[in-house]
């Protein structure tokens, strides 16, 4: 693991080059360009809040609040997921010719990622000023949520943009999974209204403790539970690792599948 944090330091400017180019390729022949980075949440925020609130006739107060504090990390989360498990293989013309640490490729694109979450939390802090909700103390816990978010990222980034090498399928399945995933967060619902027996579900889902802590701070205004924010944080770490074994053995077949 050391490394990894050497490899990263030596090729900093390629890493700050390469998170940059996956900003401004998410976007690039873009007419509007990075105001999609609020246009995106805005729009599904608004579908949600037809469908949860004016059709099934939702009960929860200042529900618009609800739905973004648990939708934009949600987004944050399925994009990193999803655009780390395509980057070694949409790079596999780079792989076959230049040497740079591979680990570059999914770490930019996660830290890519949250750069565009840091733009959407804009929105949230927009939402729950105009619907009277303010601005707390509360909001200094943000950045631990944030850092275990990113932590978790990393981890599972490293794991599946390695094994997507080797298994295309893999990058179907992910999306299948982020599907399910998403209904078993605390995103549209309220935890309270899922039956005692299904429980755990909740509790074995790792983003519903992120969401959680991100609604603490900014929609119920009380101190996220940081116990199980330091818990999942230590459980990052250790995927980290995990994540980065794998990652470092797999990648030496890189070139030969690519």
């Amino acid at each position: 693991m050391v490394n990894v944090f050497k490899n990263l330091y030596n090729y900093r400017e390629l890493l700050k080059t390469s998170v940059k180019k996956e900003i401004r390729g998410k976007y690039k022949s873009s007419f509007l360009g990075v105001l999609w980075s609020f246009l995106n949440p805005l729009l599904q925020i608004l579908v949600y809040s037809i469908v949860f609130q004016l059709i099934l006739k939702s009960t929860k107060d200042n529900y618009t609040v609800y739905i973004c504090c648990g939708l934009i990390p949600w987004t944050f989360f399925s994009s990193a997921l999803t655009r780390s498990a395509f980057t070694m293989v949409e790079n596999g013309n780079i792989l076959k010719k230049v040497y740079f640490p591979r680990e570059i490729l999914p770490i930019s694109v996660v830290t890519s990622e949250t750069v565009n979450f840091l733009i959407s939390t804009i929105i949230i802090l927009a939402f729950v000023i105009i619907f009277g909700l303010g601005v707390t103390w509360y909001l200094l816990f943000y950045p631990l949520v944030l850092l275990v978010q990113y932590l978790f990222l990393i981890g599972i980034s490293l794991i599946v943009s390695s094994i997507s090498v080797y298994v295309r399928d893999l990058q179907h399945l992910i999306g299948v999974a982020l599907q399910l995933l998403f209904y078993a967060a605390p995103i549209v619902y309220t935890p309270e209204s899922i039956p005692a027996n299904f429980k755990w579900i909740l509790d074995l889902n790792p983003m519903a403790y992120i969401i959680t802590g991100y609604r603490n701070i900014f929609y119920d205004q009380t101190m996220p539970d940081v116990k199980a924010l330091l818990i999942l944080g230590g459980i990052s770490i250790i995927l980290c690792i995990v994540g980065y074994i794998i990652f470092n053995k797999l990648q030496k077949g890189f070139a030969e599948q690519l």
